[in-house]
Protein backbone atom coordinates (compact mmCIF):
# COMPACT_ATOMS: atom_id res chain seq x y z
CA UNK A 1 0.00 0.00 0.00
CA UNK A 2 1.27 3.49 -0.89
CA UNK A 3 1.57 5.17 2.49
CA UNK A 4 2.95 8.44 1.12
CA UNK A 5 -0.19 10.21 2.13
CA UNK A 6 -0.14 13.40 4.11
CA UNK A 7 -3.04 14.00 6.50
CA UNK A 8 -3.82 17.46 7.78
CA UNK A 9 -6.83 18.74 9.67
CA UNK A 10 -7.37 22.24 10.89
CA UNK A 11 -7.77 22.38 14.65
CA UNK A 12 -10.99 24.28 14.30
CA UNK A 13 -12.50 21.48 12.22
CA UNK A 14 -11.55 18.84 14.76
CA UNK A 15 -13.09 20.81 17.55
CA UNK A 16 -16.44 21.50 15.89
CA UNK A 17 -19.01 21.69 18.69
CA UNK A 18 -22.31 19.88 18.62
CA UNK A 19 -25.11 22.07 17.45
CA UNK A 20 -27.50 23.19 20.14
CA UNK A 21 -30.61 22.42 18.11
CA UNK A 22 -31.87 18.90 17.42
CA UNK A 23 -29.79 16.96 14.94
CA UNK A 24 -30.76 16.64 11.27
CA UNK A 25 -31.67 13.04 10.44
CA UNK A 26 -30.26 11.65 7.19
CA UNK A 27 -30.55 8.23 5.57
CA UNK A 28 -27.46 7.07 3.68
CA UNK A 29 -27.14 4.04 1.39
CA UNK A 30 -23.75 2.50 0.64
CA UNK A 31 -22.44 1.01 -2.58
CA UNK A 32 -22.39 -2.56 -1.31
CA UNK A 33 -22.72 -4.77 1.73
CA UNK A 34 -20.33 -4.16 4.64
CA UNK A 35 -16.68 -3.99 3.54
CA UNK A 36 -13.39 -2.64 4.89
CA UNK A 37 -13.21 0.57 2.80
CA UNK A 38 -16.56 1.66 4.26
CA UNK A 39 -14.83 2.00 7.63
CA UNK A 40 -14.45 5.73 6.99
CA UNK A 41 -18.21 6.16 7.40
CA UNK A 42 -18.47 4.00 10.49
CA UNK A 43 -15.55 5.75 12.18
CA UNK A 44 -17.32 9.04 11.53
CA UNK A 45 -20.37 7.60 13.27
CA UNK A 46 -18.58 5.80 16.13
CA UNK A 47 -16.33 8.72 16.98
CA UNK A 48 -19.11 11.28 17.05
CA UNK A 49 -18.15 13.24 13.94
CA UNK A 50 -21.68 13.16 12.53
CA UNK A 51 -23.05 14.21 15.92
CA UNK A 52 -20.52 17.06 16.10
CA UNK A 53 -21.84 18.26 12.75
CA UNK A 54 -25.41 18.27 14.05
CA UNK A 55 -26.38 15.11 12.18
CA UNK A 56 -28.01 11.77 12.95
CA UNK A 57 -27.01 9.53 10.02
CA UNK A 58 -28.56 6.08 9.51
CA UNK A 59 -26.33 4.00 7.21
CA UNK A 60 -27.69 1.06 5.20
CA UNK A 61 -25.73 -1.40 3.10
CA UNK A 62 -26.35 -1.27 -0.63
CA UNK A 63 -26.64 -3.55 -3.64
CA UNK A 64 -24.56 -1.78 -6.26
CA UNK A 65 -22.90 1.53 -6.96
CA UNK A 66 -25.41 2.42 -9.67
CA UNK A 67 -28.32 1.45 -7.40
CA UNK A 68 -27.18 3.96 -4.77
CA UNK A 69 -27.73 6.73 -7.32
CA UNK A 70 -31.27 5.67 -8.19
CA UNK A 71 -32.19 5.21 -4.53
CA UNK A 72 -31.23 8.80 -3.77
CA UNK A 73 -33.01 9.99 -6.92
CA UNK A 74 -36.19 8.20 -5.84
CA UNK A 75 -36.23 9.94 -2.47
CA UNK A 76 -35.68 6.75 -0.48
CA UNK A 77 -32.37 8.18 0.78
CA UNK A 78 -30.94 11.68 1.09
CA UNK A 79 -27.32 10.51 0.81
CA UNK A 80 -25.57 7.78 -1.17
CA UNK A 81 -22.12 6.41 -1.88
CA UNK A 82 -22.32 5.46 -5.53
CA UNK A 83 -21.05 5.68 -9.08
CA UNK A 84 -20.91 9.26 -10.33
CA UNK A 85 -21.23 7.97 -13.90
CA UNK A 86 -24.73 6.71 -13.12
CA UNK A 87 -25.50 10.21 -11.82
CA UNK A 88 -24.23 11.71 -15.08
CA UNK A 89 -26.49 9.44 -17.13
CA UNK A 90 -29.47 10.29 -14.92
CA UNK A 91 -28.73 14.01 -15.12
CA UNK A 92 -28.81 13.74 -18.90
CA UNK A 93 -32.35 12.35 -18.88
CA UNK A 94 -33.96 13.45 -15.59
CA UNK A 95 -31.95 16.43 -14.37
CA UNK A 96 -34.45 17.49 -11.71
CA UNK A 97 -34.19 14.10 -9.98
CA UNK A 98 -30.50 13.26 -10.39
CA UNK A 99 -28.46 13.53 -7.18
CA UNK A 100 -25.39 15.73 -7.09
CA UNK A 101 -21.87 14.63 -6.16
CA UNK A 102 -20.34 16.52 -3.25
CA UNK A 103 -17.20 14.49 -2.43
CA UNK A 104 -15.23 12.34 -4.87
CA UNK A 105 -13.66 9.32 -3.14
CA UNK A 106 -12.74 6.85 -5.91
CA UNK A 107 -10.76 8.93 -8.38
CA UNK A 108 -9.27 6.06 -10.42
CA UNK A 109 -11.53 3.77 -12.49
CA UNK A 110 -12.03 0.35 -10.80
CA UNK A 111 -14.29 -1.06 -13.53
CA UNK A 112 -13.28 -4.36 -15.07
CA UNK A 113 -14.25 -7.70 -16.54
CA UNK A 114 -12.57 -10.68 -14.87
CA UNK A 115 -12.08 -13.86 -16.89
CA UNK A 116 -10.36 -17.14 -16.09
CA UNK A 117 -6.59 -17.07 -16.55
CA UNK A 118 -6.71 -20.54 -18.14
CA UNK A 119 -9.45 -19.53 -20.57
CA UNK A 120 -9.41 -18.20 -24.14
CA UNK A 121 -10.34 -14.57 -23.40
CA UNK A 122 -7.32 -12.29 -23.53
CA UNK A 123 -8.56 -9.10 -25.18
CA UNK A 124 -11.90 -7.28 -25.42
CA UNK A 125 -12.36 -8.70 -28.93
CA UNK A 126 -12.42 -12.20 -27.40
CA UNK A 127 -15.56 -11.26 -25.44
CA UNK A 128 -17.68 -11.45 -28.57
CA UNK A 129 -19.76 -14.60 -28.57
CA UNK A 130 -19.21 -15.11 -24.84
CA UNK A 131 -21.44 -14.75 -21.77
CA UNK A 132 -20.45 -12.14 -19.21
CA UNK A 133 -22.40 -11.83 -15.96
CA UNK A 134 -22.83 -9.39 -13.14
CA UNK A 135 -25.35 -7.97 -10.70
CA UNK A 136 -27.92 -5.79 -12.45
CA UNK A 137 -26.81 -2.67 -10.57
CA UNK A 138 -23.08 -3.20 -11.03
CA UNK A 139 -21.26 -0.12 -12.26
CA UNK A 140 -19.02 -1.99 -14.72
CA UNK A 141 -22.04 -3.75 -16.24
CA UNK A 142 -23.87 -0.45 -16.65
CA UNK A 143 -20.81 1.06 -18.35
CA UNK A 144 -20.21 -1.89 -20.67
CA UNK A 145 -21.76 -0.26 -23.79
CA UNK A 146 -19.38 2.67 -23.36
CA UNK A 147 -16.42 0.34 -22.84
CA UNK A 148 -17.37 -1.75 -25.89
CA UNK A 149 -17.44 1.31 -28.10
CA UNK A 150 -14.04 2.54 -26.92
CA UNK A 151 -12.52 -0.95 -27.16
CA UNK A 152 -13.88 -1.42 -30.68
CA UNK A 153 -16.10 -4.43 -30.07
CA UNK A 154 -19.73 -5.14 -30.87
CA UNK A 155 -21.63 -5.11 -27.57
CA UNK A 156 -24.59 -6.81 -29.28
CA UNK A 157 -22.42 -9.90 -29.80
CA UNK A 158 -21.73 -10.24 -26.07
CA UNK A 159 -24.36 -12.07 -24.04
CA UNK A 160 -24.85 -10.18 -20.77
CA UNK A 161 -26.58 -12.00 -17.93
CA UNK A 162 -27.54 -10.94 -14.43
CA UNK A 163 -26.65 -12.87 -11.30
CA UNK A 164 -26.82 -12.69 -7.54
CA UNK A 165 -23.68 -10.85 -6.37
CA UNK A 166 -22.93 -13.60 -3.86
CA UNK A 167 -22.64 -16.10 -6.75
CA UNK A 168 -20.50 -14.03 -9.11
CA UNK A 169 -17.06 -15.53 -8.47
CA UNK A 170 -18.39 -19.09 -8.01
CA UNK A 171 -20.14 -18.95 -11.38
CA UNK A 172 -16.93 -17.85 -13.07
CA UNK A 173 -14.95 -20.57 -11.31
CA UNK A 174 -17.46 -23.25 -12.39
CA UNK A 175 -17.49 -22.08 -16.00
CA UNK A 176 -21.15 -21.07 -15.86
CA UNK A 177 -20.14 -17.71 -17.35
CA UNK A 178 -17.08 -16.71 -19.34
CA UNK A 179 -16.43 -13.52 -17.41
CA UNK A 180 -17.83 -11.27 -14.71
CA UNK A 181 -18.33 -7.53 -14.38
CA UNK A 182 -17.27 -5.68 -11.25
CA UNK A 183 -14.79 -3.52 -9.40
CA UNK A 184 -11.32 -5.07 -9.38
CA UNK A 185 -11.01 -5.17 -5.61
CA UNK A 186 -14.59 -6.30 -5.06
CA UNK A 187 -13.95 -9.33 -7.24
CA UNK A 188 -10.41 -9.91 -5.94
CA UNK A 189 -11.39 -10.15 -2.31
CA UNK A 190 -14.77 -11.77 -2.78
CA UNK A 191 -12.90 -14.51 -4.63
CA UNK A 192 -10.50 -14.81 -1.73
CA UNK A 193 -13.43 -15.40 0.61
CA UNK A 194 -14.38 -18.49 -1.42
CA UNK A 195 -10.80 -19.79 -1.54
CA UNK A 196 -9.71 -18.41 -4.92
CA UNK A 197 -6.52 -16.42 -5.50
CA UNK A 198 -7.90 -14.03 -8.09
CA UNK A 199 -4.49 -12.69 -9.09
CA UNK A 200 -3.46 -16.12 -10.38
CA UNK A 201 -6.84 -17.61 -11.26
CA UNK A 202 -8.22 -14.61 -13.17
CA UNK A 203 -7.19 -12.35 -16.01
CA UNK A 204 -8.31 -8.71 -15.83
CA UNK A 205 -9.71 -6.57 -18.65
CA UNK A 206 -9.53 -3.09 -17.16
CA UNK A 207 -11.76 -0.36 -18.56
CA UNK A 208 -9.14 2.27 -17.77
CA UNK A 209 -6.69 0.57 -20.16
CA UNK A 210 -9.05 1.36 -23.05
CA UNK A 211 -9.57 5.08 -22.59
CA UNK A 212 -12.18 5.11 -19.84
CA UNK A 213 -10.36 7.44 -17.46
CA UNK A 214 -13.47 7.97 -15.37
CA UNK A 215 -14.11 9.01 -11.83
CA UNK A 216 -16.10 6.44 -9.90
CA UNK A 217 -17.71 6.41 -6.47
CA UNK A 218 -18.61 9.65 -4.76
CA UNK A 219 -20.77 10.91 -1.94
CA UNK A 220 -23.97 12.13 -3.56
CA UNK A 221 -26.91 13.95 -2.03
CA UNK A 222 -30.39 14.74 -3.20
CA UNK A 223 -30.87 18.08 -4.90
CA UNK A 224 -33.47 18.96 -2.30
CA UNK A 225 -30.99 18.45 0.54
CA UNK A 226 -28.30 20.49 -1.20
CA UNK A 227 -30.77 23.29 -1.85
CA UNK A 228 -32.67 23.34 1.43
CA UNK A 229 -30.03 22.39 3.97
CA UNK A 230 -26.53 23.20 2.69
CA UNK A 231 -25.27 23.39 6.29
CA UNK A 232 -26.14 19.71 6.77
CA UNK A 233 -24.37 18.74 3.55
CA UNK A 234 -21.24 20.65 4.50
CA UNK A 235 -21.30 19.04 7.96
CA UNK A 236 -21.76 15.59 6.43
CA UNK A 237 -18.78 16.00 4.11
CA UNK A 238 -16.62 17.40 6.90
CA UNK A 239 -17.49 14.44 9.14
CA UNK A 240 -16.74 11.90 6.39
CA UNK A 241 -13.45 13.65 5.70
CA UNK A 242 -12.50 13.20 9.35
CA UNK A 243 -13.49 9.54 9.23
CA UNK A 244 -11.41 9.11 6.06
CA UNK A 245 -8.36 10.68 7.71
CA UNK A 246 -8.79 8.31 10.65
CA UNK A 247 -9.18 5.31 8.33
CA UNK A 248 -5.91 6.07 6.56
CA UNK A 249 -4.14 6.62 9.85
CA UNK A 250 -5.76 3.66 11.67
CA UNK A 251 -6.85 1.06 9.10
CA UNK A 252 -7.30 -1.66 11.71
CA UNK A 253 -9.69 0.56 13.64
CA UNK A 254 -11.63 1.17 10.43
CA UNK A 255 -12.02 -2.56 9.81
CA UNK A 256 -13.00 -3.09 13.46
CA UNK A 257 -15.79 -0.56 12.96
CA UNK A 258 -17.12 -2.69 10.09
CA UNK A 259 -16.85 -5.90 12.12
CA UNK A 260 -18.92 -4.30 14.89
CA UNK A 261 -21.77 -4.08 12.42
CA UNK A 262 -21.36 -7.53 10.89
CA UNK A 263 -19.56 -10.13 12.98
CA UNK A 264 -19.28 -12.53 10.02
CA UNK A 265 -16.98 -10.14 8.15
CA UNK A 266 -13.47 -11.58 7.66
CA UNK A 267 -11.33 -8.87 9.22
CA UNK A 268 -8.11 -10.00 7.54
CA UNK A 269 -9.66 -9.98 4.07
CA UNK A 270 -11.36 -6.64 4.67
CA UNK A 271 -8.11 -5.07 5.84
CA UNK A 272 -6.46 -6.22 2.62
CA UNK A 273 -9.44 -4.89 0.63
CA UNK A 274 -9.14 -1.53 2.38
CA UNK A 275 -5.42 -1.27 1.60
CA UNK A 276 -5.95 -2.22 -2.05
CA UNK A 277 -8.83 0.22 -2.46
CA UNK A 278 -6.76 3.11 -1.12
CA UNK A 279 -3.83 2.13 -3.34
CA UNK A 280 -5.78 1.41 -6.54
CA UNK A 281 -8.91 3.56 -6.42
CA UNK A 282 -8.21 6.56 -4.18
CA UNK A 283 -4.67 7.48 -5.13
CA UNK A 284 -4.74 9.42 -8.40
CA UNK A 285 -1.76 11.77 -8.85
CA UNK A 286 -4.11 14.73 -9.15
CA UNK A 287 -4.94 14.68 -5.44
CA UNK A 288 -1.48 15.98 -4.71
CA UNK A 289 -2.79 19.27 -6.12
CA UNK A 290 -6.54 19.29 -5.51
CA UNK A 291 -6.84 17.03 -2.44
CA UNK A 292 -8.96 13.92 -2.09
CA UNK A 293 -12.63 14.80 -2.48
CA UNK A 294 -12.38 17.25 -5.36
CA UNK A 295 -12.26 16.71 -9.14
CA UNK A 296 -10.40 18.18 -12.11
CA UNK A 297 -13.15 19.78 -14.18
CA UNK A 298 -11.53 19.08 -17.55
CA UNK A 299 -11.08 15.39 -16.75
CA UNK A 300 -14.65 15.14 -15.45
CA UNK A 301 -15.94 16.84 -18.61
CA UNK A 302 -14.08 14.30 -20.76
CA UNK A 303 -15.81 11.55 -18.81
CA UNK A 304 -19.18 13.14 -19.56
CA UNK A 305 -18.26 13.20 -23.26
CA UNK A 306 -17.27 9.51 -23.18
CA UNK A 307 -20.57 8.51 -21.61
CA UNK A 308 -22.68 10.77 -23.81
CA UNK A 309 -21.13 9.46 -27.02
CA UNK A 310 -21.09 5.79 -26.04
CA UNK A 311 -24.52 5.64 -24.42
CA UNK A 312 -26.27 8.03 -26.78
CA UNK A 313 -27.31 10.39 -23.99
CA UNK A 314 -29.82 13.05 -25.13
CA UNK A 315 -27.73 15.84 -23.59
CA UNK A 316 -24.36 16.45 -22.02
CA UNK A 317 -24.81 17.75 -18.47
CA UNK A 318 -22.45 20.49 -17.42
CA UNK A 319 -19.87 19.54 -14.80
CA UNK A 320 -21.51 21.78 -12.21
CA UNK A 321 -24.84 20.00 -12.70
CA UNK A 322 -23.33 16.75 -11.48
CA UNK A 323 -20.64 17.82 -8.99
CA UNK A 324 -20.78 20.68 -6.47
CA UNK A 325 -17.49 21.35 -4.65
CA UNK A 326 -18.77 24.16 -2.45
CA UNK A 327 -19.47 21.71 0.41
CA UNK A 328 -15.87 20.47 0.63
CA UNK A 329 -13.66 21.41 3.57
CA UNK A 330 -10.71 23.66 2.72
CA UNK A 331 -7.81 22.01 0.93
CA UNK A 332 -5.65 22.18 4.06
CA UNK A 333 -8.14 19.93 5.89
CA UNK A 334 -8.26 17.23 3.25
CA UNK A 335 -6.05 14.30 2.36
CA UNK A 336 -3.05 15.05 0.18
CA UNK A 337 -0.82 12.71 -1.78
CA UNK A 338 2.86 13.59 -1.81
CA UNK A 339 5.67 12.03 -3.77
CA UNK A 340 5.58 10.11 -7.01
Amino acid sequence: MDRRLFLTAAAGSLATPALAQSRTRLKMVLNWRWQGPQGMFFLAEDRGYFRAAGLDVAIDQGDGSAAAITKVASGAYEVGFGDINAAIALAATRPAEAPVGVMMLYNRPPFCIAVRADGPIRTPRDLEGRTIGGPANDGALRLFPAFARLAGIDAARVNVTNMNPQLREQMLNRGQVDGIFGFVNTIRFSAQLVGTNADTAYRWILYGDYGMDLYSNAIVVSRALARDNPQAVAGLVRAINRGLADMLREPDAAVASVVRREALVNAQVERARLDATVRDEMNHPEIGTIGLGDIVDARFARGIEILADAQGLPRRPAVEEVFDRRFLPPLAERVMRVGA
